[in-house]
C-alpha cells in the first residue's frame, strides 16, 4: 500500500530482527521500554481481525523467538502484549502491529490492572 510506514519497513532489512513467510519484527522506534519490539504482517493488513489464519500464527511464532532473546538479554520481569486495533483504540498507523512490551519491577507506581489501564479510570477494580 502505498504511503504505509510499515509496508515501508519490510524493505529495511537490516532493522528486522526476525523474520518469516507472513510477518517481522523489528525494534519499536518510540519505545516503551528496554526491548520493546512490534510484529507486522508483511501484506497490508489494517488491523487484527484482517488477518488470516497463517498471519496471525506467524506473529505469534516470532513473538516466542523474541520472548527468549528478550529474555537473555534484559531480563525483564513480566511482559504486556497489546495491538490497537482502529483509531478509537489508539491506532496511529493502520497497520496490523503487535507490541511485545517488556515490563521491570517499579517501572511504574502500581502495575494493577496492566492493559486496562488503556482507559485510566478503568485500571483499579
Amino acid at each position: 500500500m502505498e504511503n504505509c510506514l510499515f509496508c515501508e519497513w519490510k524493505d529495511e532489512k537490516e532493522k528486522i530482527i526476525l523474520e518469516n513467510e507472513y510477518a517481522f519484527a523489528r525494534f519499536d522506534e518510540f519505545p516503551v521500554s528496554k526491548g520493546h519490539i512490534l510484529f507486522m504482517t508483511k501484506r497490508h493488513v489494517t488491523d487484527f481481525f484482517g488477518t488470516t489464519a497463517e498471519e496471525k500464527k506467524a506473529i505469534f511464532e516470532l513473538m516466542d523467538q523474541a520472548k527468549e532473546m528478550i529474555d537473555e538479554k534484559y531480563h525483564p520481569n513480566g511482559y504486556n502484549i497489546g495491538m490497537n486495533c482502529g483509531q478509537a483504540a489508539g491506532q496511529s498507523v493502520m497497520h496490523v502491529h503487535v507490541h511485545l512490551i517488556p515490563r521491570y519491577d517499579g517501572d511504574v507506581e502500581n502495575p494493577r490492572g496492566g492493559i486496562r489501564g488503556v482507559i485510566p479510570k478503568k485500571q483499579s477494580y
